[in-house]
């Protein structure tokens, strides 16, 4: 998690920002499973996000329980430490949670970082908070626009996404044109 910006106010004397926050998402074809805002402060370490499965299979199991028994569905993240470290390879494996692989240095396969969040900016963008809380109240403001079709189109371009990788067998590509 970033530190908290410095600035200076008129008088010159320098004062944190702590407009800064830190969100995790889950969502699936029909909308947002799981949310959480990471505590101020809060390191985002393999442990940490081991409890932040924990609730998320917990919200699976209360949300939907069909899914939930029967055990089909699958996890994909980034390739953050946290998300890759032996102690959360070992729970999500003891736990029998599929994982899909993210390969390296591709953030258009992360529909977070190409959906979810790019429509987060877009709403926020040019707003200042005085408190984290309003940021937070406005960030779950804008989750709560979203529509089923909304993730049903991110999940189309993340399936458009996966077939450039693979017919560029992985190899870098920008645009709509694989690179070679």
């Amino acid at each position: 998690m970033e530190e908290p910006r410095i600035s200076k106010t008129e008088e010159g004397e320098a004062e944190p920002q702590r407009d800064k926050g830190m969100l995790i998402v889950f969502f699936d074809i029909r909308g947002i499973v799981h949310h959480e805002f990471v505590p101020e402060g809060q390191t985002v370490n393999a442990e940490f996000y081991c409890n932040v499965l924990r609730r998320l299979r917990e919200d699976i199991r209360r949300k939907g329980p069909k899914l939930w028994c029967a055990g089909n569905w699958l996890l994909h993240d980034d390739n953050a430490p946290s998300h890759r470290g032996p102690v959360t390879r070992e729970f999500l494996a003891h736990k029998g949670i599929i994982t899909l692989s993210h390969p390296p240095y591709s953030p258009d396969l992360a529909s977070c970082d190409f959906f979810l969040f790019q429509k987060m900016k877009l709403q926020l963008k040019g707003r200042r908070f005085d408190r984290v809380q309003e940021m937070q109240r406005e960030s779950q403001n804008v989750l709560g626009t979203l529509r089923e079709q909304d993730f049903q189109h991110a999940f189309q371009q993340w399936q458009r996404s996966w077939d450039r990788c693979v017919a560029a067998q992985g190899d870098y590509f920008e645009g709509d044109v694989a690179q070679t």
